[in-house]
């Protein structure tokens, strides 16, 4: 079940923050001149979820504690750490939250709200329906995102079963819960973007890389050319931990 995200106006004495825009994983960005890369990355390319994956597959905690994914679910998910990104492995509930649009409004979404903790460059809120964003939980004992070079534009990997969308950190949800994202970064994903009753259960990776910004926060384009640029320097790191 899908708790309301934080509303700007809620958020913003804590949390108010630049932002910048994400797009679908197929505009290229050139890999950096001499660096060795895993087997099968090619510079003209896009980053394959499969190599995003392989640097996350253990985890170093940088939160104090465990989410929850849902209300009332066990606390079970850490955000974990690299020199160059923090990621969490979670489910998906849908945020509508942002702008009213024909399907992200007070009909169709029985939490809708129409700010976000972000607002695009222009001072409005941030439109759900077209940008891919997502996420994270207010700030806690349990994590403190600013603490780890993430606000408000950072730019974001998101996997599922194979795909690679980029989107930014577009709102902020409950201290105690984590795995959100945008109807757009759910659609772009091929997972049911039904604000009420779709997401998915699990299956889903989530890396915010450290002090990024797409700029503006509402372009899916610049989240796309810095995500993918920054998913290919992550690929080729040499995955020390924090």
């Amino acid at each position: 079940m899908r708790v309301q995200s934080l509303t700007l106006a809620a958020a913003s004495a804590a949390l108010l923050a630049p932002t910048t825009q994400p797009t679908a994983a197929t505009v290229t960005a050139p890999a950096p001149v001499g660096l060795p890369g895993p087997p099968g990355v090619h510079a003209d390319a896009p980053v394959r979820a499969a190599d995003l994956l392989d640097r996350v597959r253990g985890c170093e905690p940088v939160s104090r504690g465990r989410y929850r994914t849902d209300s009332g679910a066990p606390a079970t998910v850490p955000v974990c750490g690299t020199k160059e990104a923090v990621f969490w492995k979670a489910d998906m509930d849908i945020d509508c939250d942002g702008r009213p649009t024909s399907r992200c409004n007070s009909r169709t979404d029985p939490y809708f709200s129409p700010g976000t903790a972000y607002p695009q460059s222009d001072g409005r809120p941030l439109d759900a329906e077209r940008l891919p964003y997502v996420v994270v939980p207010a700030p806690s004992r349990i994590w403190d995102h600013r603490d780890h070079g993430v606000r408000g534009g950072a730019v974001a990997a998101v996997i599922y079963r194979g795909r690679v969308q980029y989107a930014v950190v577009g709102d902020a949800g409950p201290h105690d819960l984590i795995g959100e994202a945008s109807y757009a970064t759910a659609e772009a994903l091929g997972i049911d973007p039904d604000p009420h009753g779709g997401g998915t259960p699990s299956g889903v990776t989530y890396i915010v890389f450290k002090d990024s910004r797409a700029t503006p926060v509402e372009s899916r384009k610049a989240a796309e050319e810095t995500g993918e640029r920054l998913a290919r320097q992550f690929v080729r790191g040499a995955g020390d931990r924090e």
